[in-house]
């Protein structure tokens, strides 16, 4: 009888020690779980007490706050990539829901205001600049360009391989991926969403979890690499380009903008009553060669650079 019981407590162990092994959060390396229950495991941000809803993706604020805290502090599991290029990475202030405060301030007191993805969009001033409501972000166009090959893909191979993707990895609604365009070796991703509910996830924080993807830093916990397949093809992503538009536009001239390394982020601002398209604009910022980069920081004015060859 002896041996059955001691074979029963090694596979209640086992289970037990499976159960607390697999509490994990696939959507964010950064969150620490405990099990707090038979079926229930409670995850918050490390190094903070904000609680993680591991079902859908993490805002970017939160996000960017916990990359920027010392490594140190972070340092509870092994990762290859803790903060791996940094450029565009600020510690914001963030609303207890997660999104971003429509004021930023540096510790040396310097303030700007943000948009919904966090990118400053008015002029540098000290802490009585003010900030009234948070700018949205509605449309972001994502630019790829993949490496050289034998023979250009399918169009409808391609749109389906990144729709799934979206959909898939990132939980966003396909009603927010309005348009895919296929120039090879150039793609194009519209993603617009002027207004989202509750259950919705914000296309400014799928296109953060989709820039670490490329870049290698994946902000998934299995922090495997990206693999996108086109029709059994793999699809290697080259270069990575990023427009941000917003609902209303910036309050500092186009002199001022400025320019980061690494993953390129352009920042472009377009209004609802100019009838203009979103190609035609993209179009003017290529001959004229005005970019805006969010860098670490926001380091003043630099000289531009040039778009994706």
């Amino acid at each position: 009888m002896e041996p059955l019981v001691g074979v029963l407590m090694g596979f209640i162990l086992a289970v037990a020690s499976s159960a607390q092994n697999n509490c994990t959060c696939a959507t964010n390396k950064w969150a620490v779980c405990a099990q707090d229950g038979p079926e229930n495991c409670t995850c918050t941000l490390v190094g903070s007490n904000r609680k993680v809803d591991c079902s859908t993706l993490t805002s970017k604020c939160l996000l960017m706050k916990t990359e920027m805290m010392p490594l140190k502090e972070k340092s509870f599991q092994a990762q290859t990539h803790w903060l791996l290029d940094t450029d565009g990475i600020y510690s914001p202030d963030c609303e207890d829901s997660g999104i971003f405060k429509p004021k930023q301030c540096s510790e040396v007191d310097t303030c700007w205001c943000v948009n919904t993805a966090g990118i400053r969009r008015t002029e540098k001033g000290d802490k009585s600049l003010s900030c009234d409501k948070l700018v949205r972000t509605s449309w972001i166009c994502i630019e790829l360009r993949h490496k050289k090959r034998s023979s250009a893909f399918d169009v409808p191979d391609i749109a389906a391989a990144l729709n799934h993707l979206f959909e898939s990895r990132y939980k966003l609604h396909p009603r927010y991926i309005t348009d895919i365009k296929y120039d090879p070796p150039l793609i194009q991703i519209h993603l617009n969403q002027h207004e989202k509910s509750r259950c919705d996830v914000d296309i400014a924080d799928v296109a953060y979890y989709f820039e670490k993807d490329v870049r290698d830093d994946s902000i998934f916990h299995s922090n495997s690499p990206l693999t996108i397949s086109v029709n059994g093809d793999a699809l290697d992503i080259e270069k990575l380009r990023i427009y941000y538009v917003d609902d209303k536009p910036p309050e500092f001239h186009m002199r001022q903008l400025v320019t980061g390394v690494s993953a390129v982020v352009t920042t472009v601002i377009l209004t609802a009553s100019v009838g203009i398209t979103v190609l035609v604009i993209l179009k003017w910022l290529r001959t004229r060669n005005y970019e805006k980069f969010e860098i670490k920081e926001m380091d003043e004015i630099r000289a531009p650079s040039s778009q994706l060859p």
